[in-house]
């Protein structure tokens, strides 16, 4: 094989491995409220959030302004209670 050969080979093998990276980061965040679920009890309650709930929250961090625009989820993002838990689990609020 060539040498022009060899490096269009590798620019493409380069390409691939980028795709394969992209679409697992994108899988990876999968906007999906029902995921916040274990945040319930300290969302609409009053509770402290769990071990479990802050780590749905890092999770889905990069959807919270979808949820934010959402008419439905909308009231408990923005909520005091909402705030706090982000607060607590290092989330920052999103401005969006």
């Amino acid at each position: 094989m060539n040498k022009p050969a060899q490096v269009m080979v590798a620019v493409l093998m380069a390409l691939v491995v980028l795709l394969l990276l992209c679409a697992s980061t994108e899988a990876a965040t999968k906007c999906d409220a029902t995921q916040l679920t274990p945040c319930a009890g300290a969302i609409i309650g009053n509770a402290a959030p769990t071990a479990a709930c802050c780590s749905r929250m890092r999770e889905q961090q990069p959807c919270m302004c979808t949820y934010a625009r959402d008419p439905n989820l909308q009231r408990y993002v923005d909520s005091p209670n909402g705030k706090k838990v982000m607060a607590a689990c290092k989330v920052p609020v999103p401005s969006c």
